[in-house]
């Protein structure tokens, strides 16, 4: 059965809206929740970046039951690896056991806010797979001491432990991050129903591992106007990864995106009140191998009727169609 998830885009609503929003998630039923990182959002449209990591925390007091997990962090540039480390497991601790800590190679639009320049993918990579040794080393528990290619850990330790550290997952766009993941990761992360992706992360070490996709939907009443706030919120989302993670300010983002449609947008992602749409767009992640895939509702201010209508209506329907 394909468990369906929340997500809390941190570029559409501010803090307190976040936490208000998951909690009505769980009480909806969805099965999992996922909360982007990010320090600026896509475009100036969506409006918000709070701080992830506060937000999870209040989360994690505000709901008992459903799962929480980053989707993604960059443990690399704008955090360093030990201080992602101490993050995930406070959470893993004040969440009882519901967190997962989700990676990614990152993108230029949040982390070149430090200064420093952006690297080359390659490097990227390079840094992601140190940063894990450093992350899953400090689980362990006791002193750390670490002299890398990129990173220094001076004498580190979590005083603050689970018994069960919180599990790794690495988001994938391409061959090099799925070797990456099938290697390092306890499951894998994409935004592209690709089944390729998932086989070269099973043949990297994969085989047997969550796998967990995403996609974003626009629910309102009239067609129209959902069709009207995807286009102004989310026309950036069909660029792809590689054009994504490089750009560096939403400014940016609007120019790359200015001659999309509200049409363009219409024809990849749901937009209505139809559920036979939605559950159509969840298909292809379904048929290939996604076993958990979270819904991102584009704009904040919709959410309360979105949850509503999930409750009744496309929540059952996608547990139908998946079961």
């Amino acid at each position: 059965m394909v468990r369906i998830g929340y997500t809390m885009m941190t570029e559409q609503a501010g803090p307190r809206e976040l936490v208000d929003q998951v909690v009505r998630a769980e009480q909806a039923g969805y099965d999992f929740s996922v909360t982007s990182d990010h320090y600026f959002p896509w475009l100036r449209s969506q409006g918000h970046s709070p701080y992830a990591w506060s937000v999870l925390g209040a989360a994690a007091q505000a709901t008992s039951r459903i799962p929480l997990m980053t989707y993604v962090t960059c443990p690399t540039v704008r955090y360093h690896p030990a201080i992602v480390a101490q993050k995930a497991a406070t959470l893993q601790l004040l969440s009882e056991g519901r967190f997962r800590l989700g990676l990614g190679a990152g993108e230029n639009l949040n982390e070149h806010v430090v200064g420093g320049g952006w690297p080359s993918v390659d490097v990227r990579h390079e840094m992601l797979e140190e940063a894990v040794e450093i992350i899953r080393a400090l689980f362990e528990g006791g002193h750390v001491n670490h002299r890398g290619t990129h990173f220094d850990v001076e004498s580190a330790r979590l005083w603050d432990l689970p018994d069960e550290p919180p599990p790794i997952g690495i988001a994938v766009s391409g061959e090099q991050s799925c070797a990456l993941a099938g290697r390092l990761a306890d499951l894998v992360i994409a935004t592209e129903p690709k089944a390729g992706l998932l086989e070269s992360f099973d043949r990297h070490g994969g085989a047997g591992k969550p796998r967990v996709g995403q996609l974003p939907v626009c629910y309102d009443p009239d067609r129209d106007t959902a069709i009207k706030r995807a286009h102004s919120q989310f026309r950036w989302f069909g660029s792809g990864w590689k054009v994504n993670s490089e750009l560096p300010h939403p400014d940016a983002f609007e120019a790359a995106t200015q001659f999309v449609t509200p049409d363009d947008v219409a024809e990849s992602i749901p937009c209505g009140d139809d559920p036979e749409d939605f559950v159509e767009a969840v298909r292809p992640y379904a048929e290939a191998g996604f076993g958990e895939i979270a819904l991102v509702q584009i704009g904040g201010e919709s959410q309360p009727a979105y949850l509503d209508w999930a409750e009744k209506t496309l929540l059952p329907a996608l547990r139908d169609a998946f079961a």
